[in-house]
């Protein structure tokens, strides 16, 4: 069985209906972009709940703070098993202003070196049109499912 994750789906409404999306920092996303892109997300710890966990991943990947309202989604199973929890919320947000917690990794590879990185190194609003090409595939379920809900 896969790992389960929880997110945020930011959006926000003007002409079009745009979502935040975030790109994976480190040296293996360095050169991948479409498909790369995912809704702000991470691990549920063993005994917190699933919008917990979002709110607190989306703050220490972005530096945004929510507190709803909130949709909660339908669960989405990645290509590698991971289930990903995720709860829509409607909010405005400059990704100028990007603040993400860093992770540490041996790179180069077997070179004994630890090098830290930002676990989020861009994040951009996108239409739906434009997120189809760049998330995860499996997680464009969750931007359908928002754009039937907000009708």
């Amino acid at each position: 069985m896969g790992t389960e994750s929880a997110g945020i789906l930011l959006y926000r409404r003007g002409a079009r209906l745009e979502v935040l999306l975030v790109h994976p920092g480190g040296p293996y996303w360095r050169a991948k972009d479409a498909g790369a892109w995912t809704i702000p997300k991470g691990l549920i710890e063993p005994g917190e709940e699933p919008l917990d966990a979002a709110v607190r991943e989306l703050r220490e990947e972005t530096g945004i703070a929510v507190d709803g309202p909130f949709i909660a989604l339908d669960p989405v199973r990645q290509k590698a098993g991971k289930v990903v929890t995720a709860f829509a919320c409607e909010g405005e947000w400059d990704p100028a202003s990007l603040v993400s917690n860093t992770f540490s990794l041996e790179w180069p590879p077997r070179s004994g070196r630890s090098q830290e990185y930002p676990e989020v190194d861009r994040a951009e609003w996108f239409t739906v049109d434009a997120a189809r090409e760049k998330i995860n595939p499996a997680q464009f379920a969750l931007i359908e499912e928002l754009q039937a809900r907000l009708g």
